[in-house]
């Protein structure tokens, strides 16, 4: 019985994690696609999805090489907007496990919706499994997209004229939404948040509203000291 439930709970995992890596698999054959669309060797976009893996920081990184500025300027840009990782890292920390290695591979699985996913399950067992199953599927998911995509070239184009790019943000926001109804001091801090990031959308890169965002911790800090 408990080896069927735990079948149960891995295959709900899967299912729930699945909407997940499709609206990745379609920013990643976008990502390869217009990565050699504009000029970049095959290999470049293919090695950056396994070695940085943060959707954001590559698409800024590659529209700064495209732009014409050079290898150092196109890091700085992608490490700027991954800093928000350190955040994630924090909150799942003790769903990497113990051993070394286990934690380097769980620290680069951390993503935007991996750590949504595992932060929205009901207990910690359920957490810890969570955030592997959603994280090494994305991860696969993403790289074979961004290869599909880097050898499909020009002929899908720009995935925005059929609206897919849609597609990711929505499924952030239904897997944030759970944990928002059931943690009333996490409303607070996440309207901030938000509305940081869309009043600088306008105004800033890509990925840099989300790094923004997270001023709203400051008042969840501030609240839970209150309490």
């Amino acid at each position: 019985m408990r080896s069927l439930l735990r079948t149960q709970s891995f295959g709900s995992l899967v299912r729930d994690s699945s909407l997940v890596w499709a609206a990745s698999g379609v920013v990643g054959v976008s990502f390869g696609a217009l990565s050699v669309a504009g000029g970049l060797p095959v290999w470049v976009p293919v090695v950056m999805s396994l070695v940085v893996y943060a959707g954001s920081a590559q698409f800024s990184a590659v529209g700064v090489l495209l732009a014409g500025g050079g290898p150092f300027a196109a890091a700085a840009t992608g490490l700027l907007l991954n800093t928000r990782a350190a955040a994630f890292s924090l909150a799942v920390a003790d769903l990497l496990g113990p051993g070394r290695a286990t934690r380097l591979l769980g620290a680069h699985l951390v993503a935007d919706e991996t750590v949504a996913f595992a932060l929205a399950q009901p207990d910690p067992a359920r957490r810890r499994a969570a955030f592997w199953v959603s994280g090494l599927g994305l991860f696969a998911v993403w790289n074979l997209g961004v290869l599909a995509g880097a050898l499909v070239g020009t002929a899908l184009g720009d995935i925005t004229v059929y609206g897919l790019d849609a597609a990711f943000p929505a499924v952030l926001v239904a897997l944030v939404l759970p944990s928002l109804r059931a943690s009333r001091p996490l409303r607070r801090p996440a309207a901030l948040g938000a509305l940081i990031a869309l009043a600088a959308t306008p105004f800033v890169p890509a990925g840099v509203p989300v790094l923004l965002a997270l001023a709203g911790l400051f008042l969840y800090g501030r609240e839970g000291a209150a309490v």
